[in-house]
């Protein structure tokens, strides 16, 4: 990595529950004694007063390993399901659309997704070890475009350097073009499922550090996908608020509209337990939003700037 990478801003997915006194460059890192005995200041996203993502934005989505047609369905599902229309399945809940809303109170009005392609890569191109350089490379060759967010998606047997290792996801931007004027933008998430499912698919999992709690029945039935999910809608929150790392976060700790509420799924949550959840009394799973379909999900609380907290949707 060249000394301008290093140095730039590089918003980051943080672990739900980093209990060290030190991350990576961006990664906003917890003491645990901090986290656990002391009543934390309010969070404040400063608007650097850069350019953020609004209008229609379509965002492509790459594969990389192997997902199941079921597993890509929850994830296209939930894309589509952002900028949707009210509809009556949604009315069993709060919608996914509601909890996107809340990326409009950001200045600029937010932005309206929009499924694009889906590409597979079962073969995995670059092998099965990748560093976050091969992650840039895979989103550029999916074509890029101004106008989207290229997702990368990492199957659960698929080493990311540093993948568990203070992060769950990334996002960024990149150059090109002829003279490297043309910027976009993309993410990575991976599945958690074999890897650190206790880090980032958690509540849907039995967590590594902090209190312990019975893990929560996931609303898919596929952990690792949920877990997927979770980070994905915190990632794409934070492109779209903080594209170019000259938008909303807070301070050198990189926290975003996500971010800053990480650990955050209902209402009276506190380190350890979600919050409020809504409960299917078929299946048991827990979920706080309703997507197209009547699909379920768990979403982070995203930061509202208009009151300085953070929304949850239960």
């Amino acid at each position: 990595m060249d000394e301008s990478k290093r140095t730039s801003f590089v918003p980051l997915l943080c672990l739900f529950f980093l209990l060290v006194a030190a991350a990576a460059p961006g990664c906003a890192a917890y003491n645990p004694r901090m986290l656990f005995l002391v009543k934390p200041d309010p969070i404040v996203l400063q608007d650097h007063h850069g350019t953020l993502l609004t209008g229609n934005l379509t965002v492509n989505i790459l594969y990389y390993g192997r997902f199941a047609p079921a597993q890509r369905a929850i994830v296209a599902d939930f894309v589509r399901s952002v900028s949707a229309p009210a509809t009556r399945a949604a009315q069993a809940g709060p919608s996914v659309a509601s909890w996107w809303r809340v990326t409009s109170q950001y200045r600029g009005g937010g932005a309206r997704l929009i499924l694009g392609r889906q590409l597979l890569d079962e073969r995995m191109s670059l092998g099965r070890s990748l560093s976050l350089e091969n992650v840039t490379a895979l989103a550029k060759a999916a074509g890029h475009h101004r106008g989207a967010i290229t997702a990368v998606l990492t199957a659960p047997d698929v080493l990311v350097d540093p993948f568990c290792m203070f992060r769950c996801g990334v996002h960024d931007h990149a150059s090109a073009g002829a003279h490297g004027r043309a910027r976009y933008t993309y993410l990575w998430a991976g599945n958690p499922a074999k890897q650190c499912p206790g880090q980032c698919a958690w509540p849907f999992a039995r967590p590594v550090y902090g209190p312990p709690m019975p893990p929560l029945v996931s609303p898919s039935g596929d952990v690792g996908m949920d877990g997927v999910v979770i980070s994905l809608a915190a990632l794409l929150a934070g492109t779209v608020t903080n594209p170019y790392g000259d938008g909303y976060y807070q301070g050198d700790l990189g926290m975003e509209a996500a971010t800053a509420c990480t650990g955050i799924f209902g209402s009276g949550a506190y380190p350890g337990y979600p919050g409020t959840l809504l409960k299917d009394h078929a299946t048991g799973a827990s979920y706080n939003a309703v997507g197209l379909g009547g699909r379920k999900y768990l979403l982070p609380a995203l930061w509202d700037p208009t009151t300085s907290k953070c929304r949850t949707l239960v």
